[in-house]
């Protein structure tokens, strides 16, 4: 395979020059606390420039402000000419904080195209099972209803589709036979934590090298 043939994902970030980095939230903001705390503690090389919320109300707001990092909250409106707003607003919010890349840190939205081309292959998220198994809402209840033996989560890049974005890693967590939504979901999540910011950490260093839907470790 010749050079043309793949790209290289991120750039070869230090703590001197860290990857700038915008999340973004719905909800309760735990993957949010753990990729800001991962970068504080000096652990990967990257600076959350910006969390931004498609709900006002989020709890992630406040908790991102506790530590120092600058929080937007975006009402997303119903589909329609709002919509179209909300997204250039989104985009702008980025960009005037010179944002090089974007986490999905439980954002419960589908990012349009103009989202996309404006971070072409520089929007992570991480999502609760081991895809392409169980894509989109209650991953959970998906595996416990299908019986599986384990589950897991998975970090992945965003494309236009719910889910299928090529993967960057991913981790098994047993299901066991006493597991209910919840206790199934909490186990899951303690992996996340650990998870995202590792991911992220390969994405800052510069070596991960996308071919085809097949994301590798480049030699140093």
């Amino acid at each position: 395979m010749t050079a043309s043939e793949h790209i290289r994902l991120g750039r070869a970030a230090t703590p001197e020059s860290p990857l700038r980095i915008g999340i973004l939230v719905s909800g309760r903001g735990s993957n949010m606390e753990a990729i800001i705390d991962a970068a504080a503690r000096g652990e990967i090389p990257v600076s959350v420039e910006v969390v931004v919320s498609d709900r006002p109300g989020a709890p992630a707001i406040e908790k991102a402000r506790s530590r120092g990092i600058e929080a937007v909250a975006l009402s997303c409106p119903p589909p329609g000419p709002g919509r179209d707003e909300y997204h250039r607003r989104l985009i702008a919010a980025l960009e005037e904080r010179d944002v090089e890349a974007v986490a999905l840190a439980g954002y419960m939205r589908i990012l349009p195209p103009e989202v996309l081309d404006a971070y072409p292959y520089r929007i992570l998220n991480i999502h609760p099972s081991l895809l392409p198994s169980f894509p989109g809402l209650h991953p959970h209840r998906q595996a416990l209803d299908h019986g599986v033996k384990v589950s897991g989560c998975t970090v992945h890049l965003v494309d236009s589709g719910v889910d299928t974005g090529p993967i960057i890693l991913q981790e098994a967590v047993p299901v066991l036979d006493g597991d209910d939504e919840d206790s199934l979901a909490a186990r899951i999540l303690e992996v996340e934590h650990r998870l995202y910011p590792k991911a992220l950490g390969l994405f800052a260093s510069g070596r991960l090298v996308l071919f085809g839907r097949r994301v590798a470790l480049a030699e140093a």
